[in-house]
């Protein structure tokens, strides 16, 4: 594997990150290690991302899988269903594309700007998926149906997004962690370990707004050298 490098300050936020997480395991967990594991590897895989680093999407994949479990327990299938059946495989598609396309002979993806038409795709399957999610998780009865509607509208444009190689990606994750925020937070009104969770999304938001500063630094720094 090629050598990855990290600043100061991406060293910080990490460290940042992962205190946090584990600060709030701590007096509001209540042992629930399942929310804790998940919630480093989410934030260890985020720092990854937002450096370009194809790693970043094996965690993502390996997170996916065990959120999937923590939503199922709440009610939350558009949440499972989105992340084990649509992030968790983007994920690997993304990956792929990442290996394929590295910066020249660095450990970074090449930064890409989408096509029109890759774009009027990404639209087009948003309506269709966004629809679909509404439906059949009204069918399961879903707990929140809206914001979790959202969410996998949300989610499934930053996978997209993700898949293309394009800075904004972030932006569309951050939007999902907001929408996370509220519906953990709902929870967690009732069950006080599920605030683990709202702290969570309160660091993935923090490290995907990073991550799309980033991304725009590395298409710059990428374009301007070429």
């Amino acid at each position: 594997m090629k050598k990855l490098k990290f600043t100061l300050f991406e060293i910080l936020l990490y460290s940042f990150s992962v205190t946090a997480i584990i600060i709030s395991f701590i007096f509001l967990g209540e042992g629930d290690y399942l929310t804790l594991i998940a919630s480093i590897i989410g934030a260890t895989a985020l720092i990854l991302i937002a450096k370009g680093y194809f790693v970043g999407q094996i965690l993502i994949i390996i997170f996916a899988l065990i959120y999937g479990v923590i939503s199922y327990f709440q009610r939350y299938y558009g949440e499972l269903i989105t992340y084990v059946c649509m992030s968790a495989p983007m994920a690997v598609i993304a990956m792929i594309s990442w290996i394929k396309n590295p910066y020249k002979k660095t450990a970074e993806v090449k930064v890409a700007k989408p096509t029109k038409k890759q774009i009027a795709i990404m639209l087009i399957f948003t309506v269709l998926v966004t629809v679909a999610f509404y439906f059949i998780l009204g069918v399961l009865n879903n707990a929140n149906l809206i914001f979790s509607t959202i969410s996998v509208t949300t989610s499934f444009v930053a996978v997209y997004l993700t898949y293309l190689r394009s800075p904004y990606y972030a932006l569309a994750y951050a939007a999902n962690d907001v929408i996370l925020i509220v519906l953990w937070v709902t929870v967690g009104l009732t069950q006080p370990r599920y605030i683990l969770m709202v702290i969570c999304f309160i660091v993935f938001l923090i490290n995907d707004l990073y991550g799309f500063v980033s991304w725009l630094k590395m298409q710059k720094r990428q374009t301007s050298s070429n």
